[in-house]
């Protein structure tokens, strides 16, 4: 007869030592068999996690035990939080110099300079991107005075607006080059309107050429509908690749819009807004639309009234910010979870102990392929 226990036993001890050397929130060991390896597929999912009491201030002291993730139905073991004191924020701000911008131009430079300034720590960066005919990276990873005087120096132009390209192009530029393990966000100042960016512009010839085979069998009424329908396609389809770009780099997105009420005067503005929105609230954002107060009145002055009016509010809506940011927490798992690359998975955060806080996370993530 064949003893086998003396083995079992030697497996059973090797592989209780390979666990005792883990550390806690590190995928699971490779398990070596016969000179085959079987890796054990895990996925690393990172939730930015805001909690507010409720006066909107930061709560403070939370612990794993505090958090519950689900995927779906099923839910998944932290393995790690960090708190917003204990890890670098890296900022970019996203500053609409187009045309369609707000003339209040030079105000929200000064307060988004003073929120800069009252926000960073010395372990924090800020990154400042232009939107414009294209998206342009004016400074690189930099700290808060350097990013103030940046800001103070833009300069406002009269041209087209690539929103989907920047909000892109910042996204990617955090994921390459925020340290591990920070907090990445995005602040973007401008009305949300894009008519310039790669997929609207071919898109937009897409439809006109599919136009121009049609043009003679459609009445104006079924033209205005046909435009309406193809061009919101677009919107929406660059809209979808947009946000798999936030969410690929765990990035919050925040949006301050100075267009106010005034954006429902047209579709294109009202899309706008629903492009931003739709940012913020699936990767745990909030999108600010002001009640902003005409500057350009007759009166001089109604107009400096109005204007210190529209300061006031501004510098609210980025004291919020900053108390979103302070309340911000670092919540990390290994998903359990099967998916097919891309897929979206969705999400639900929130807080157990019958704890009544008010928690913004992300919706959902993309599925992406582990570096």
């Amino acid at each position: 007869m064949i003893r086998v226990f003396p083995i079992v036993s030697i497996v059973l001890i090797s592989v209780l030592a390979a666990m005792a050397q883990n550390p806690v929130g590190t995928p699971p060991p490779l398990v070596v068999e016969d000179n085959e390896v079987l890796k054990i597929d895990s996925r690393l999912v990172v939730v930015p996690v805001a909690v507010v009491d409720g006066n909107g201030q930061p709560v403070p002291g939370l612990t794993m035990e505090d958090f519950i993730i689900k995927e779906g139905s099923r839910i998944q073991q932290i393995t790690e939080v960090s708190a917003a004191e204990k890890v670098p924020l890296e900022i970019a701000v996203l500053f609409d110099i187009s045309g369609s911008t707000d003339p209040m131009f030079k105000f929200e430079q000064e307060t988004a300079a003073k929120f800069l300034q009252e926000v960073m720590r010395p372990i924090d960066r800020a990154t400042i991107f232009t939107i414009g005919e294209e998206p342009n990276l004016v400074q690189n990873r930099n700290v808060a005075f350097e990013s103030i005087a940046t800001i103070k120096g833009l300069q406002p132009t009269k041209g087209h607006t690539a929103f989907f390209d920047t909000v892109s192009a910042a996204a990617v530029y955090l994921r390459l080059n925020a340290p591990p393990k920070s907090r990445k966000v995005i602040i973007t100042i401008s009305d949300g309107e894009d008519n310039t960016s790669d997929g609207i512009r071919q898109g937009n010839l897409k439809i006109y050429a599919e136009l121009d085979r049609q043009k003679n069998t459609l009445t104006t009424a079924k033209l205005r509908d046909f435009l309406s329908e193809r061009r919101n396609a677009v919107r929406l389809a660059e809209q979808r690749r947009t946000l798999q770009k936030l969410q690929d780099a765990d990035t919050v997105f925040y949006s301050i819009n100075p267009a106010g009420s005034s954006y429902k005067l047209n579709k294109i503005s009202v899309a706008g807004q629903d492009n931003m929105e739709k940012f913020a609230v699936d990767t745990g954002g909030m999108a600010f639309l002001p009640k902003f107060l005409p500057i350009d009145l007759k009166s001089s002055y109604e107009s400096n009234a109005n204007l210190q009016a529209n300061t006031t509010t501004l510098e609210l809506i980025f004291r919020q910010l900053a108390n979103e940011l302070q309340a911000q927490y670092l919540v990390q798992y290994y998903s359990d979870g099967d998916y097919q690359l891309n897929e979206y998975v969705n999400l639900d955060v929130t807080l157990g102990g019958g704890k009544t806080h008010r928690v913004r996370a992300r919706q959902g993530y993309f599925v992406k392929e582990q570096q």
